[in-house]
């Protein structure tokens, strides 16, 4: 990729914008899962309850990005930014001023911490706008690559929780989110290209193309496996190998970073050979880490290189499914990147939640992981029924100029 022509080709503020904005929201998104060990610890949760609390902040996001997504088309992508991280904002502020009780608080928590996981539905069209189809998944990879901002509530989160109370850390979460805000508000900026508005019909309408469905369960796969292990994993290290809140923090932020850090590279490499190429080889490696994973790995640095391999593998398929979308549906990205991150949510909240339900029911996490793996390899075999027609149809090379 020519960085001269990538850097004349779109709005490098708004772009540091939206990864700055992506980064800090998916921070305080799966927050509940960095600090599941001590909140379980001084709520008395079960294994089943641990799952459902870090996995509501996960489903509320899946299901907010469609709204996110109406408004992205409705009141353009900065103002409706604008909207979720006030609310956002309130929630943590009222949260650590009136502090959280009982585990049915905790679920209202996660509620409107989803706000932020629908920054999602926000901060890729803010990015996506402003840059040509042949640097799409460059664009789209670095903005995605505020994936990292869940590494960071892994790295912080039960460390300052040790310090000063778990509470307190909602307060502390504000300071960051506050900063961001502001510049946020200074540097983005909606690009000129913005399609019209469109009816609740128009947006029900994309439903009915059966390319949406593939690209919404294709990421329901590498997004859901992503911001799934992401909040489960400082309570499975904790759990399986007894590791302290702290420690099994620190493992979860380096798997973390190994996935959002390499969502960029995706992209970037989805634009070389084309995003199914990409994608094929990703599925296949994920399935593997994640079924070997499965069989308990019988050290804790051991299950460490192994979800590092798998998180690899899931973001840069990330990368990948984003360097495909925005050619097939350029004029409906705002609906579709709601429509497909609602589905990485569904996935994330079906490995959060199952893993938890896993362990409850059979005293081992290793059902919920094989299944998973099961479901990337269904993916595989979706996504090499289709890849004829996408390349012959829309992705025709006389069509675009982007490596499908």
């Amino acid at each position: 990729m020519d960085r001269k022509s990538f850097l004349q080709a779109g709005h490098t503020p708004t772009l540091i914008a939206a990864f700055l904005y992506f980064d800090l929201a998916f921070m305080v998104w799966v927050l509940l899962g960095p600090l599941g060990v001590q909140i379980a610890k001084d709520l008395g949760l079960s294994h089943a309850e641990k799952g459902l609390m870090v996995a509501t902040p996960v489903l509320a996001g899946a299901a907010l990005r469609i709204v996110m997504g109406v408004l992205v088309d409705h009141l353009k992508p900065k103002t409706a930014g604008a909207i979720g991280q006030v609310i956002v904002i309130g929630a943590l502020a009222a949260a650590w001023k009136l502090g959280i009780h009982n585990y049915e608080e905790t679920l209202i928590l996660g509620f409107f911490l989803g706000v932020a996981g629908a920054a999602f539905a926000v901060a890729l069209p803010l990015a996506s706008r402003w840059y040509p189809p042949e640097h799409q998944g460059t664009a789209l990879g670095i903005a995605g690559a505020g994936n990292s901002g869940t590494a960071l509530a892994a790295l912080f989160g039960p460390g300052l929780a040790a310090a000063y109370g778990w509470n307190n850390v909602f307060g502390l979460a504000l300071i960051p989110l506050s900063i961001v805000f502001v510049l946020y508000l200074f540097m983005a900026k909606d690009a000129p290209e913005c399609p019209p508005a469109k009816s609740l019909t128009e947006y029900l309408a994309v439903l009915k193309d059966k390319d949406a469905w593939w690209f919404m369960f294709f990421y329901s796969v590498t997004f859901g496996g992503f911001v799934g292990l992401a909040s489960s994993l400082t309570i499975y290290f904790n759990t399986q190998y007894g590791l302290d809140p702290k420690t099994a923090g620190f493992y979860t932020a380096a798997c973390v970073f190994a996935g959002s850090l390499v969502r960029p590279i995706g992209g970037n490499v989805a634009d070389r050979i084309g995003g199914i190429k990409s994608l094929t080889v990703m599925y296949v490696l994920a399935a593997i880490f994640l079924a070997i994973v499965s069989f308990g790995m019988p050290e804790s640095w051991q299950a460490l290189l192994v979800f590092v391999c798998a998180m690899l593998s899931l973001g840069m398929g990330n990368g990948a499914v984003f360097q495909l979308v925005p050619q097939r549906f350029r004029k409906e990205i705002g609906v579709m990147t709601g429509l497909v991150g609602m589905a990485g949510g569904v996935g994330g909240f079906y490995l959060a939640s199952s893993l938890g339900y896993s362990k409850q029911v059979t005293g081992s996490y290793q059902s919920g992981f094989l299944i998973f793996a099961a479901l990337a390899i269904a993916a595989l075999v979706g996504l090499t029924a289709v890849k004829s027609r996408w390349r012959t149809t829309w992705g025709a090379p006389h069509l675009t100029s982007a490596k499908i």
